[in-house]
């Protein structure tokens, strides 16, 4: 399962929150403007807009599973079992598959606006990347740096494009049942409640908080689609790239999922593999892994853009640690993987 949430101080902020039982060799990847990308039933796009996320390289084609482009449009896949229903391909659409959808739409849209306009004409069709890699059950948020949010669903019924005010996707259910859910929740606050108990009865708040009194603490999707608006929703950071980053990440770490508290069969524990934040101005790729929560960043603006391979960083898990106290003062100590 997975949390993705849009957020603005100066500038805007995409990212997420990748919950799964164990990383499958995914790395941050750069794929400049001249990469081929190659479409199993449309064009390839021969040139394009450069794009940075995180993804699995399989035969040198990136599969993201998250990403921005220069332009500064972000997309995120998360899971959504059950629900997802790829089609048969459609004549006179554009039949695009799972796996290509965010090299797809981020490599052709400047813009939310032309990406909404490039869905219109879309079918998602169920053409699996190879044997030995399926196609994942998916739903999409995209965002760009206008603030806006939608959420993309091909369903039973077909595909479906919402816009997301609150700028949060979780997992199943599809998105209409999460935005009317967030109704059951109206009556939380950050503020100290007043005592409305019963007339005559004086009630004095024990704590700090109480007016989030009921908001949900699981595990569950539904749950965290609640907390992740609530607390993003009522987030106050100063304006600073450091301060929106690290306020950014606070607001996932809400919603993270430590190891060994939500079963996933034979595979394991569900934990949050990484976090991801990216700023839609500036083209920076931030993340932290499970084992390594020092914030490392990929600059899209140093990469050679005009190149036509892929850049591929390896992502960071093991743990670094500051050691403060010592004669030569602090020290950065890095810990070697457990075998």
């Amino acid at each position: 399962m997975c949390t993705a949430i849009t957020y603005q101080t100066r500038d805007h902020y995409f990212g997420r929150n990748l919950d799964v039982p164990a990383s499958y060799g995914e790395s941050v990847v750069v794929t400049p403007r001249n990469f081929p990308l190659p479409f199993r039933r449309m064009p390839a796009l021969e040139r394009h807009y450069a794009l940075l996320g995180v993804a699995l390289t399989a035969r040198n084609y990136p599969l993201y599973y998250d990403a921005v482009n220069e332009a500064g449009l972000a997309m995120a896949g998360l899971n959504f079992p059950g629900n997802a229903d790829y089609k048969p391909e459609v004549p006179g659409q554009d039949n695009v598959t799972p796996f290509e959808l965010i090299p797809w739409l981020l490599g052709r849209c400047a813009s939310l606006a032309e990406a909404r306009a490039a869905l219109e004409r879309l079918s998602l069709v169920r053409i699996p990347f190879s044997p030995d890699l399926p196609l994942a059950p998916l739903h999409w948020l995209l965002a760009d740096r206008t603030g806006a949010a939608i959420v993309v669903e091909c369903v039973a019924e077909g595909l479906r494009i919402y816009d997301n005010p609150v700028g949060v996707l979780t997992n199943n259910p599809p998105f209409p049942f999460h935005r009317e859910h967030l109704a059951h929740f109206l009556h939380l606050t950050r503020e100290t409640p007043a005592s409305r108990f019963a007339p005559g009865v004086e009630l004095r708040p024990c704590s700090l908080g109480l007016g989030a009194f009921g908001l949900p603490g699981d595990l569950s999707s539904a749950s965290r689609f609640v907390r992740a608006a609530f607390v993003k929703g009522n987030a106050v950071s100063g304006g600073s790239e450091a301060e929106s980053v690290h306020q950014f990440f606070h607001i996932l770490d809400a919603v993270a999922q430590p190891r060994g508290c939500a079963v996933a069969g034979d595979a394991g524990y569900e934990h949050t593999v990484y976090a991801s934040c990216c700023n839609l101005e500036r083209g920076l790729y931030y993340y932290t892994t499970y084992e390594n929560r020092q914030i490392t960043c990929v600059d899209l603006r140093r990469e050679q853009l005009d190149h036509d391979q892929l850049a591929v960083y390896p992502m960071l898990h093991r743990p670094q640690i500051v050691l403060q106290n010592g004669p030569e003062g602090p020290q950065m100590r890095k810990f070697s993987q457990p075998s």
